[in-house]
């Protein structure tokens, strides 16, 4: 089966007129005679007939030739305005064993089966029909032998193809359940409770209190509690059909509600007042304990404002000796429920996050008081960070101030010592100045014989 991100249309190449082609599948498996004359007469779908009967040879035929002789009585069988009167029978020979091939022949048959799959056509009326049926073939087929995994990555394409193919609710219910039951084999408890959830959003309104209804809510009530990994019923607790369980089934739904928004001590009223209600239901007593405990450790965790919780507390609220407390502690956030970190020293268990079982009035409140709470502190922290900020600009204007101050005083003191000086110097500077005109305007005359 191909998923809708890589699906493109699967093709069987053959070559040759449907006549050729028929006579060719019939000379194979020993009806030649039979069904020439019918091909002569253009008797289509009864030369299909007398093959598709005939078909449960091939499982018997060399591995090497099984796939392009399987493919080729698919084709031909697609070629029929009337496939769905032949594909039940070759969905059903390909639910027997693969007598030739007894390592390989599961997958081959899988192999031939996705190809009817696939070479239905999508976008039409009477293909969507038959897709459900091959679908469904498909499935049977898989909790037969396996190749879970083969059909798990085609899952998440399900709802689509009901919706494509106009699938009613009743057909939609089955095959829900149909996909449960395979997950279910395959022990993947998580996969067949959402399809089981699945199959009981399909109930109408005026469906949701029949006994069919009902028996379907009380497995998936019975999956849900006894998971070791489910801990959100707020999904389950809106379908319908579990609301219905408070009237013809009150105790069950008395001990969803508990699992959903409670904790062990109002479990453990529930055991007192029903005594003997969980061992007549086949529940498993210690499976549910165990599991209540974590969800009220991770309530207790929720509950605590300042996120530090003493072991003391733990222990009361699990009723555990506090020396299993740090077991207990590694259990939830194990389970996700909790994340934090042990103080052995301090005996405290400091919490960084945790899950809402329930998120209704009171949590909102609680979120809100929280969010008040760190408004108040982000103000605090801003108004601080604002004094700081302006403490830092007043204290670097001062020092500027100061610099520029002591730059000043130090331009005055130098401008006097030098202003003395200077005028000294323009003395005797002058006179050197003076002098040093004069030999430039008359250099001095040179000694001759004259001048003796």
């Amino acid at each position: 089966m191909e998923t809708q991100e890589d699906q493109s249309q699967q093709r069987v190449f053959v070559d040759g007129t449907f006549a050729e082609l028929a006579k060719e599948m019939a000379d194979y498996l020993h009806i030649g005679e039979e069904v020439k004359p019918l091909l002569e007469k253009d008797e289509k779908d009864e030369a299909l007939k007398k093959i598709v009967i005939a078909s449960p040879i091939l499982n018997s035929v060399p591995e090497k030739e099984f796939q392009s002789s399987y493919n080729l009585l698919i084709y031909l069988v697609l070629q029929s305005e009337n496939a769905g009167m032949f594909l039940p029978r070759v969905c059903e020979n390909l639910m027997k064993p693969i007598t030739s091939s007894p390592v390989h022949g599961p997958g081959l048959a899988l192999n031939a089966l996705t190809t009817i799959f696939n070479l239905l056509k999508p976008d039409s009326e009477r293909d969507n029909e038959l897709r459900f049926n091959v679908f469904m073939a498909i499935l049977r087929f898989v909790k037969l032998n396996g190749f879970y995994e083969t059909l798990k990555r085609c899952l998440p394409e399900i709802k689509g193809w009901l919706k494509q193919w106009e699938t009613d609710e009743e057909d939609q219910r089955k095959l829900y359940l149909e996909i449960a039951e395979v997950a279910h084999d395959a022990g993947d408890g998580e996969t067949s409770y959402q399809h089981v959830l699945s199959a009981l959003r399909t109930f109408d309104e005026d469906e949701v209190k029949s006994e069919e209804a009902q028996q379907l809510a009380l497995r998936a009530l019975k999956s849900s509690i006894s998971s070791p990994t489910h801990y959100d019923f707020q999904d389950l607790l809106a379908v319908p059909a579990i609301q219905a369980l408070s009237e013809l089934h009150p105790l069950y739904h008395e001990l969803l509600v508990i699992f959903a928004e409670k904790d062990l001590e109002d479990y453990s009223d529930f055991l007192e007042e029903h005594e003997g209600f969980i061992e007549k239901e086949h529940l498993d007593g210690e499976k549910l304990q165990r599991k209540i405990r974590l969800l009220t450790f991770a309530s207790l965790a929720a509950s605590t404002p300042n996120r530090e919780i003493p072991y003391a507390n733990i222990a009361k609220a699990l009723q555990i000796p506090e020396e299993e407390v740090e077991m207990w502690t590694i259990d939830v956030i194990r389970a996700g429920l909790v994340e934090g970190k042990l103080s052995q020293l301090n005996k405290l268990f400091l919490v960084h996050r945790t899950v809402y079982r329930v998120f209704s009035e009171k949590q909102w409140r609680e979120l809100n008081d929280r969010l008040s709470g760190w408004t108040s502190i982000l103000k605090n922290v801003i108004t601080n960070l604002r004094r700081e900020q302006a403490n830092a600009e007043a204290h670097k204007k001062r020092e500027a101030e100061d610099l520029e101050r002591r730059l000043a005083n130090a331009g005055i003191s130098g401008n006097s010592t030098t202003g003395g000086g200077s005028g000294g110097g323009r003395r005797g500077g002058g006179d050197r100045g003076d002098r040093g005109e004069r030999n430039e305007r008359a250099p001095r005359r040179e000694r001759t014989d004259d001048d003796d």
